[in-house]
C-alpha cells in the first residue's frame, strides 16, 4: 500500500509536468523559459520539502509526517482550478512540489527500515518500480488526455480523483506496526542549525552522481512532446514512456539481486554507457523505429541507474539515518532534474531540440567519470573484502 501510494503520486506529478508546460504556453501564452520554469518550479519544491523531511521525521514520526505530507498533496492538486495566471501557477507549482517531496521521502524511509540489508538493493529496486512505472505511466496519460480531451480541465479533474484514491489508501496503512521514532535516531540529531541534521554527508557523493544524470534526463521529461512534434514523430511520442516503463519492468527483477550478489558497480557502468548511447539515438531519431530503441535504452539505462542509486545512498548509512539518506539522494536527483528544463529551455530559442539532446550525452559520459572515482572505487574495494 505504501508503494501504491507513492505510485498515485508520482503519477500526479510526471503527468502534470509533460503537459503544464503547454498548459502555460497555451492558457497564459507564457514563453518558452517561462513554461520551462513553471514544469521545473515543482521538482524545486520537492527539493526544499525533501530537505525539511529526514529531520521531521527524526522529530514526529513517519506516520504523521506522511499525513502532512498528503493533506498538503490533497489541497493543491484541487488548487489547479483555480490558478488564473502564471504567478499564482508558478507559486502553485512549487507548493505542489513540496508535498511531494514530503510523501516521497517518507514512504521511500519506510521502505528502506522494513527491507532486510541482504536484500535492499532487490527491495529498494521493487518499491522503486512504482515510481518507474508512474514515469511511463504519468506522461503516457497525459499526452493521451491533451490530445483527446477539449480542455486542460481534463486532466485536472483526473488528478483530483486519483489524490482521492491516494489519500483513502493511507487509510488502509497500519503505520503504528513500524517503528521509526528509536532513540538512536534522536539522540543522534543536535538540536539547532546543523548541516548533518538535513544531509547526510556519507550519501552526498552517490546522489551528486544522481543529480548529472538527472540533468541530463530532465529534457526528455519536460520536452518530450514539442521535440516529438518537431521531429514529426507524435504518435511514437505518446508511446515513449510506455516503452521506457516495459523494459524497466524486464530488467528490474535482474538488476536488483544482482546488485545485492555482485555489488552496484555490475549494474551502474553498464546503465550509463547504455543511457548515453539511448541519448544519442533520441537526439538523431528519424523515425518511429529508432525513437522508441531510444526509449528502451534509456529506460535500461537511466530506470535501473535510479533505483542502485537510491539502494547505495541507503547502503552506505547507520540505519537510524535512512530518512537523512533518502532525502539526502533525492534533493539532488531533484536538483538536477528542476534546474535541467529551465537551462534546457533558456538555450532552446538559439539552437535546436536535437543539438539540446545530443549535448546531454558528454554530461552522462561525465557522470560515469565522477561515479568511478567518487563511488565506484570504494565500491570494489567493499566487495572484495
Amino acid at each position: 500500500m505504501i508503494s501504491l501510494i507513492n505510485f498515485i503520486v508520482t503519477l500526479i506529478f510526471y503527468l502534470l509536468i509533460v503537459v503544464i508546460a503547454g498548459y502555460a504556453v497555451d492558457k497564459f501564452d507564457a514563453s518558452t523559459s517561462t513554461a520551462g520554469l513553471v514544469s521545473s518550479i515543482f521538482i524545486i519544491g520537492s527539493l526544499f520539502g525533501r530537505l525539511l523531511t529526514g529531520r521531521i521525521i527524526t522529530s514526529v514520526g513517519s506516520k504523521r509526517t506522511l499525513q502532512i505530507g498528503l493533506f498538503a498533496f490533497f489541497i493543491t492538486t484541487f488548487a489547479y482550478f483555480i490558478a488564473s495566471n502564471i504567478p499564482s501557477l508558478i507559486v502553485l507549482r512549487l507548493l505542489h512540489g513540496m508535498s511531494m517531496g514530503i510523501i516521497g521521502t517518507t514512504t521511500g524511509t519506510l521502505i528502506a527500515q522494513i527491507i532486510p540489508p541482504t536484500r535492499r538493493g532487490e527491495g529498494i529496486g521493487y518499491f522503486s518500480l512504482s515510481a518507474v512505472l508512474a514515469t511511463a505511466i504519468g506522461p503516457f496519460i497525459g499526452i493521451l488526455l491533451t490530445q483527446n480531451a477539449e480542455s486542460f480541465n481534463t486532466v485536472f479533474i483526473f488528478n483530483a480523483v486519483l489524490v482521492v484514491i491516494c489519500v483513502l489508501m493511507y487509510f488502509t496503512v497500519d503505520l503504528n506496526k513500524v517503528n521509526t521514532m528509536t532513540k538512536a535516531k534522536l539522540e543522534t540529531v543536535d538540536k539547532g542549525f546543523k548541516i548533518s541534521n538535513y544531509i547526510e554527508p556519507k550519501a552526498v557523493s552517490i546522489s551528486f552522481i544522481a543529480l548529472l544524470v538527472g540533468v541530463a534526463y530532465s529534457g526528455v521529461m519536460s520536452f518530450l512532446s514539442f521535440y516529438a512534434e518537431s521531429i514529426h514523430l507524435i504518435k511514437a511520442g505518446s508511446f515513449f514512456f510506455l516503452v521506457y516503463a516495459i523494459v524497466i519492468l524486464c530488467t528490474r527483477p535482474i538488476t536488483g539481486p544482482l546488485m545485492d550478489r555482485k555489488g552496484a558497480n555490475v549494474i551502474v557502468y553498464p546503465s550509463l554507457i547504455i543511457f548515453a548511447f539511448g541519448m544519442y539515438c533520441f537526439s538523431q531519431a528519424s523515425n518511429s523505429a529508432i525513437f522508441l530503441i531510444a526509449a528502451a535504452l534509456i529506460g535500461i539505462g537511466y530506470g535501473n541507474f535510479s533505483s542502485i542509486a537510491q539502494a547505495l545512498a541507503v547502503k552506505v548509512t547507520e540505519p537510524h539515518r535512512y530518512g537523512l539518506a533518502t532525502s539526502t539522494y533525492f534533493i539532488f536527483l531533484d536538483l538536477g532534474l528542476g534546474i535541467g528544463p529551465y537551462i534546457l529551455g533558456l538555450i532552446e530559442p538559439h539552437t535546436t531540440y536535437r543539438v539540446l539532446f545530443f549535448a546531454m550525452v558528454p554530461v552522462i559520459l561525465c557522470s560515469l567519470v565522477c561515479y568511478y572515482f567518487l563511488v565506484g572505487l570504494k565500491e570494489a574495494k567493499l566487495k572484495i573484502h
